[in-house]
């Protein structure tokens, strides 16, 4: 199935079942609309309390949502019966901060280490369904491709081995409606909540729109603004700073989609 609109009206849990089928593997932008998704983080139990440290200690760039017992394969608040290795689109594999593979199924890694610990992440689709309702544009749902995604120099605060620069998504938003866009996501922290940059890229090292560092380039049209969020892609770039000896991530854009409503999610 490499048609994403076979999967428009399919439940949460039915279109995990067809991802975990091996039936999509492309981008969760705009599926399920009004339920949460999420960026994943999977680490052995040894390095879990210093991961679950650097969360807290960046709650915009990585705002915690559940976080698995050792060696379980289900998110059991946010999705029950879901298994971790199987209902993402595609993940991504590090070795001492090099990216291994991506897979579009982590069961070997699982069965392998029964140490693993995952952590989800909240993630800023999940309020593009709020935007969309207060009539503000989110391009990449209109062009069908991946957010755009940038690597800045705006620092996170270190813990233990990790450390790095936050990661931040791109919206292009209408000058009249940037103020709209940006009262609705402050009102959600728990998915990344409100910009840390408008109209001025350069400001937080980012350089060329036009070759995002992960996802797609969008089209920004004349009277908009780009809006830029903390993103749940942080992780995977103090992956590659701190150089652990293991982890795996949703590959970008390939979400964890959960049951659990994104109105639930806001203040």
């Amino acid at each position: 199935m490499k048609d994403r609109s076979a999967l428009a009206g399919l439940s949460p849990a039915e279109v995990r079942s067809v991802i975990r089928r091996g039936a999509f593997c492309g981008p969760t932008t705009g599926l399920c609309p009004g339920y949460a998704q999420g960026n994943l983080v999977v680490l052995p139990k040894a390095l879990a309390w210093y991961f679950l440290l650097f969360c807290q200690r960046n709650p915009k760039a990585c705002p915690l949502l559940e976080v698995a017992d050792a060696g379980s394969r289900t998110f059991g608040q946010f999705a029950p019966g879901s298994d971790i290795a199987a209902d993402l689109p595609r993940y991504r594999v590090y070795g001492k901060g090099e990216l291994q593979a991506e897979p579009t199924d982590v069961s070997d890694y699982f069965d392998a280490r029964p140490d693993l610990v995952s952590f989800l992440i909240g993630c800023s689709f999940s309020f593009e369904s709020a935007l969309l309702e207060a009539g503000i544009p989110v391009r990449q749902i209109e062009e069908g491709v991946n957010v755009p995604m940038y690597n800045t120099s705006i620092p996170c605060v270190p813990a233990g081995v990790f450390h790095g620069n936050m990661v931040v998504s791109m919206r292009p938003i209408p000058h009249r409606l940037v103020p709209a866009a940006v009262a609705i996501t402050a009102g959600m922290p728990r998915v990344h909540g409100m910009p840390v940059q408008i109209g001025f890229p350069e400001a937080i090292g980012v350089r060329d729109l036009d070759h995002p560092d992960y996802g797609d380039a969008v089209t920004i049209r004349p009277g908009e603004v780009p809006v830029f969020w903390p993103c749940g892609v942080t992780p995977q770039a103090v992956v590659m700073a701190s150089r652990p000896d293991f982890c795996i991530t949703h590959a970008p854009g390939h979400m964890f989609i959960t049951d659990v409503a994104n109105a639930a999610l806001r203040l």
